[in-house]
This record gives structure tokens, C-alpha cells and sequence, in this order.
């Protein structure tokens, strides 16, 4: 069995949040980068689980990014990938991203990729669907649970009102939510045989960038708190009816 696992480079969820050049660009000056939470806590640990239960199996872990996110790449390394896979590309464009995952899947014939449902900046959850549809193999969006049985995948979904259990063939692709895995912490021995487990850098293929960003703004400043004495009833009236917002 081979998995492929995709990661992201995310700001870590604490970061100060700012923008550059007439608010076109987000300002990496001074932010924490992390592993995409999806990515790590669900899709990885998922691959990992995999592979304690079946010792054949093989993780590669592949990212579309510069040499900044050599970092991260080693964390996932750390915690259980056996090589990696960077494609030298610097995009925000989803259809440019799954090309080059695509890419990389194609040449490596793996069984199954997975991906968390979502990076947690850009929130764009399209990077699996758009995979599969280049690797022409089945997807399933939103796993909580992911259970293989020789070449079959059973997998959970949760829906309105309850769950979904859909089944299909390998090889395919996934995108995991809460619930795929619980999240773990590198331990020392897993750091240090990161340290030498091949990460392969590799140039991007010719694909289109279908997107751009022309902006970006700020959620509004939340607005200053207003206490009214819990005596004065006729002003607590007054404010809900005539400058509270409906939630």
C-alpha cells in the first residue's frame, strides 16, 4: 500500500494577521508557520494509523511550496512520513496546486492521497476534488473515518441528521475532517530519524493558474461593549430594539 499525503503551509491559528502593497499580499514578517491542522491532526495520522496496522505500507508526503516550508515538512517527517516530495512552486491558485499534486501522484502510482478538507487560511477545500478529477479516480469529501479492507475503502461521513457510509475502490482520493484521527506530538526518536529521510525536490510542471487574488480585507474591529445598570430596564429595552443586531 502507498499513500500519499498532501500538507500545507499554514500561519500558526495565533498569528497577527496583516497585509502589504495596498492590501495585495499577506505580511509574513514575524509569523509562526505550521503544518495545515487538516493535513496534520486527521489525514496524516490517519496514513500513520494505516501503517501501524499493515507494516508494508509506505507514506510519501508531498507540498507545493519554496524551501521555507522545508520546516514543516520535516515535522510531518518527524511524526511518521517516510520521504517527501516538495514541488518547487511558490501559488495561492487551487487548479495550479492539484496539478502538480496530480503530477506527483501519477508518476509515484500510489493507492490512495489524502488531504485534510481545508487549509485554514485560504479555506478553499477544492485541492482534493480538483486531484482526483486530474488522476480520473473516485473521491470522497469530508471523511470522519476511513477503514481499507484489501483494495476496498469504507468510509464515514457525517450529514444532516446523521452519518453516511459510502464505499469505494482503490485507488482514490480523500479529504479528512474531524474525526479521521487524533492528533499527536513528535517524539524525539521520530525528530531525529527525520533528519535523514530523503525529501526530494522536484521543479513544477507546465499547468495554468485560473485564479488570482486582487485583495484582501479584514474582518471589521469588533465594536466596544455597552453596559446598561441592570435596573434601568426602560434603557435595556430601548437598546434592543432600536441598536441591537440580530445574531
Amino acid at each position: 500500500m502507498k499513500i500519499l499525503v498532501c500538507i500545507s503551509k499554514t500561519p500558526d491559528t495565533t498569528a497577527k494577521i496583516a497585509f502589504t502593497d495596498n492590501n495585495t499580499k499577506f505580511d509574513e514578517s514575524g509569523v509562526q508557520w505550521i503544518i495545515n491542522p487538516y493535513d496534520e491532526w486527521y489525514a496524516l495520522v490517519r496514513a500513520i494509523e494505516l501503517k501501524e496496522a499493515d507494516a508494508s505500507t509506505v507514506i510519501h508526503l508531498v507540498t507545493v511550496a519554496g524551501a521555507d516550508a522545508d520546516p514543516i515538512i520535516r515535522k510531518a517527517l518527524a511524526l511518521g512520513g517516510d520521504e517527501a516530495i516538495r514541488v518547487n512552486a511558490n501559488s495561492h491558485d487551487s487548479f495550479y496546486i492539484a496539478s502538480q499534486i496530480a503530477d506527483v501522484a501519477k508518476q509515484g502510482g500510489y493507492d490512495l492521497v489524502l488531504t485534510g478538507k481545508e487549509t485554514i487560511d485560504y479555506k478553499g477545500s477544492s485541492i482534493g476534488g480538483m486531484v482526483a478529477e486530474l488522476l480520473d479516480q473516485p473521491f470522497i469529501s469530508l471523511a470522519a473515518k476511513l477503514e481499507l479492507a484489501g483494495t476496498k475503502a469504507t468510509l464515514t461521513r457525517e450529514i444532516e441528521g446523521g452519518e453516511e457510509i459510502c464505499e469505494a475502490e482503490l485507488p482514490l482520493v480523500v479529504s479528512a475532517q474531524k474525526g479521521m484521527a487524533e492528533a499527536r506530538i513528535p517524539n524525539m526518536r521520530g525528530i531525529m530519524a527525520a533528519r535523514t529521510k530523503p525529501l526530494k525536490v522536484v521543479e513544477p510542471v507546465a499547468a495554468d493558474s485560473l485564479t488570482t487574488v486582487s485583495g484582501f480585507d479584514l474582518p471589521p474591529a469588533k465594536a466596544g461593549v455597552t453596559l446598561v445598570d441592570p435596573e434601568n430596564v426602560d434603557e435595556l429595552v430601548r437598546f434592543l430594539h432600536e441598536e441591537a443586531k440580530a445574531i
